[in-house]
């Protein structure tokens, strides 16, 4: 295994011994353990910057799961690398930042590392990944472990809400993108993502193509909080902070964005997913902004916000998609995969340091309302300046770096206008409207998240502690941060060769490298162009906003702080429980018979139609064996046998006669000339019976039912078409099998039974070799039994009590 696919598996084998040094080193917080895994990967990561730079990347395979075609595949080229860096750089200032905020003597801190670092695990995986299987695994591990992140806090009932909320809804989209992955690998009959990229001209013509799409595109919308989908992340906020800035700066939400950026060179080009990204994403943008300037937690403020920076990401991400359409003019592409680039990297920086500002507040004051907070600039001015630069970068304002690819992100806008393609003309002009629109509310949402918490006058008696800046070792993490904000806001162009340009080529792949896209040069001053003017007016409308809130915050619409949207899912959770409530009652009627009812109907109907549809019917008696008088005798005796158990009324009497019929088996075995499988049934038949017989012996005596057999005829009829759909599969496979001269697959076993299981009794083979991991399984299942058994017979539970 290469050191590479070692360091993305490196947080999975860390978190196997975290509970382990939980219970042998208490004495010191478990966070100084874990804080070295992504610092260390985080330096081996800076180590592929200089070939990323030169136009290389790194791409080593092992083989997983051939026969499926899985291979644990490592590809790093600029796309990827910006990511893990983002995942470890945020991640080691994030568990930094936890061990002053988690008290290691009140928190079960072995559950949040352990968790914590399967979550980056498992985002390494994702972004790191060429096999699309194997980034679907990754995926879908994101998801259980941010389910457990937010519901760390168990017994809030509202922490549970939100992860069964994240998790519905994020594997509900992971599902259909594992719709998607199959529809590319029979698109592309390859499991390799830059495999499918290299055939992107031919596959757009195939009738999949579409239907692919829109499924990859559903999973990487639940995933990074789209619009309708995005409900679930403010409810996410229940989680300890320094998991919502984790997930929100650089990880879980970015792994929708990373998804749909991979994929550009694939479906880009396409009017589809031209309109697709490009529409949902600024309806995202414009309502997760509305929405935030409603909330009254400082934390969903920041939720909602990310909700809307992720949809101007991807609608940027749609919008330079346009760049593959070689039809036009390059001059009007140059700005929006760079915007979206480099304001991933931005709000990785400034939400990370809000989220760690938020938490610092309400880990001092014991609040995050807004209506309580106020006057804290003086009583915490260290945290005060955190907030105010990144809530200013978010907000676009000069000289930070959210000013810069705000900047970029309102050309990228007005370039739109200038397009002659995908029928465009008449809806252009929306673009920038809607885009401006957003980005005035964004400035006021960064306003109220200032000002209603660190301007005003303070009130003690607000808090129910006593109120204090927080301890250096909290303050140090959001400091890094915002000093990359100024110093990145100051001198753009430090990151541009080293990150920005080789992501971008990496999103632009088909693209000509003498696109202006690919020189990428960030300064401040253009001039007085039309986006300039348009951030004036941002600041403008937005201070004005503030300033008149007074007036308007009163309105019904303010004080609605739950998204309205919240009701559909609501209303679809309920219904979907009121329906299984139905569909259960129906079925689970508490009677053995019932259930073996409804699996045999459900076996007849599926045989059955699969027979006809595909004429699988048939009869050939040629070949077959005469019947001897034993075998007519044996039959005889064991029909009688069978229709006799229904009316016997003594449980001891039917255990022997049913014993009986396993005992002719063992018979039939016998004049099969198969000794071996005869005494195996004969032992297992004898114990079973002995067991049974020991068992209702001491079981009171049957009592009749009080209703009467209404349904016997229908269970008559479905033991009959059992038996005929058995019969008929039975005559349907021997004639297939006659008339197409084939050779029974028992030959292949008993020819190379010794040679290659060393055996020489053909059915011990089969059950250890040939059937080698279906035994084990089998084995699994009856000692997850066993155990369940001896826990149920140790567990001493009072009357009424629950599990």
């Amino acid at each position: 295994m290469s050191l590479t696919l070692f360091a993305v598996l490196l947080p999975f084998v860390a978190a196997i011994f975290i509970p382990l040094l939980y219970k042998w080193l208490r004495s010191v917080h478990t966070g100084w353990f874990v804080f070295v895994i992504p610092l260390v990967l985080f330096g081996y990561f800076l180590t592929f910057i200089p070939d990323v730079m030169n136009g290389n990347y790194y791409y080593h395979s092992i083989s997983w799961v051939p026969t499926l075609g899985m291979d644990f595949s490592v590809f790093i080229d600029g796309w990827g690398l910006l990511f893990a860096l983002l995942i470890t750089g945020i991640g080691f200032l994030v568990v930094l930042y936890s061990i002053y905020y988690l008290d290691k003597k009140r928190e079960a801190l072995h559950n949040f590392y352990v968790y914590l670092l399967l979550f980056m695990g498992a985002m390494l995986g994702v972004v790191l990944s060429d096999n699309i299987l194997v980034l679907y695994v990754f995926w879908e591990i994101t998801s259980l472990s941010s389910m457990l992140l937010i519901s760390y806090w168990y017994k809030r009932e509202a922490s549970i809400e939100g992860a069964q909320k994240s998790t519905l809804i994020t594997v509900f989209g992971g599902f259909t993108m594992l719709g998607g992955i199959a529809l590319l690998s029979i698109i592309t009959g390859t499991l390799s993502i830059q495999e499918m990229i290299a055939q992107a001209d031919t596959a757009v013509n195939h009738p999949y193509f579409l239907a692919a799409m829109i499924l990859i595109l559903v999973g990487a919308f639940t995933k990074s909080a789209q619009f309708p989908f995005h409900i679930w992340l403010p409810d996410a906020m229940e989680a300890p902070t320094p998991v919502s800035a984790y997930l929100h700066s650089a990880t879980m939400v970015k792994a929708g964005i990373y998804l749909v950026a991979r994929f550009t060179p694939f479906f880009g080009g396409t009017a589809e997913w031209f309109w697709i990204l490009s529409s949902f994403g600024l309806i995202t943008l414009l309502y997760g902004s509305l929405s935030a300037v409603r909330q009254k937690d400082l934390k969903s403020i920041l939720a909602f916000s990310t909700i809307s920076q992720l949809g101007m990401i991807m609608s940027l991400l749609g919008i330079g998609s346009a760049a593959l359409y070689f039809d036009v003019p390059n001059e009007i592409y140059t700005g929006a995969v760079l915007a979206a680039v480099f304001h991933l990297f931005n709000h990785a920086t400034f939400k990370g340091s809000l989220f760690m500002a938020a938490g610092i507040v309400d880990h001092e004051t014991g609040t995050r309302d807004i209506r309580k907070l106020g006057g804290l600039m003086t009583i915490m001015p260290a945290t005060f300046t955190i907030s105010v630069i990144g809530a200013a970068s978010m907000a676009g304002l000069p000289p930070f770096n959210g000013f810069l690819s705000k900047e970029k992100f309102f050309m990228a806008l007005t370039d739109v206008t200038e397009y002659s393609i995908f029928s465009i003309e008449s809806a252009a002009i929306w673009f920038p409207i809607v885009g401006w629109i957003a980005s005035i509310f964004t400035f006021l949402y960064c306003a109220i998240f200032v000002f209603r918490t660190f301007g005003g006058k303070f009130k003690p008696d607000n808090f129910s502690k006593h109120v204090h800046e927080a301890p250096i070792g909290m303050l140090i993490s959001p400091i890094i941060l915002v000093t990359i904000v100024v110093i990145v806001g100051i001198f753009p162009n430090i990151i541009s060769p080293v990150l920005l340009e080789p992501a971008i080529a990496s999103i632009m792949q088909g693209v000509p490298q003498d696109h202006p896209a690919f020189n990428v040069d960030i300064y401040h001053w253009h001039g007085w162009e039309l986006e300039l003017f348009m951030t004036i007016a941002v600041v403008v409308l937005g201070s004005l906003l503030y300033a008149t809130m007074r007036k308007w915050e009163n309105f019904s619409i303010y004080q609605r702080e739950r998204d309205p949207v919240n009701g559909l899912y609501d209303y679809g959770l309920k219904g979907l429980v009121s329906s299984s409530k139905g569909v259960t009652k129906l079925q689970m009627t508490g009677r053995l018979k019932d259930y073996l009812s409804f699996i045999s109907v459900f076996l007849i109907l599926l045989v059955m139609y699969t027979m006809f549809k595909f004429d699988a019917f048939g009869l050939n008696l040629a070949g077959m064996s005469e019947i001897t008088v034993y075998e007519a005798i044996l039959v005889l005796f064991f029909i009688v046998s069978v229709l006799a158990i229904p009316f016997i009324q003594q449980r001891v009497a039917a255990v022997a006669v049913l014993g009986f019929v396993g005992f002719y088996i063992a018979l039939f075995f016998v004049i099969f000339r198969a000794p071996d499988v005869a005494m195996t049934q004969l032992l297992v038949e004898t114990v079973v019976v002995i067991l049974f017989m020991l068992a209702f012996y001491h079981l009171p005596g049957l009592r009749k039912e009080k209703d009467k057999p209404t349904f016997a005829f229908p269970r008559v009829m479905i033991s009959v078409a059992v038996g005929i759909t058995v019969t008929a599969v039975a005559l349907g496979a021997n004639a297939y099998q006659q008339g197409h001269d084939l050779i029974p697959i028992s030959n292949y076993q008993v020819e190379n039974s010794a040679d290659l299981a060393g055996g020489y009794n053909v059915v011990n083979v089969v059950l250890v070799d040939y059937r080698g991991l279906d035994t084990v399984l089998e084995l699994l299942v009856l000692g997850i039994a066993a155990l369940a058994v001896v826990t149920l017979v140790k567990l001493r539970m009072k009357e009424g009590e629950d599990l």
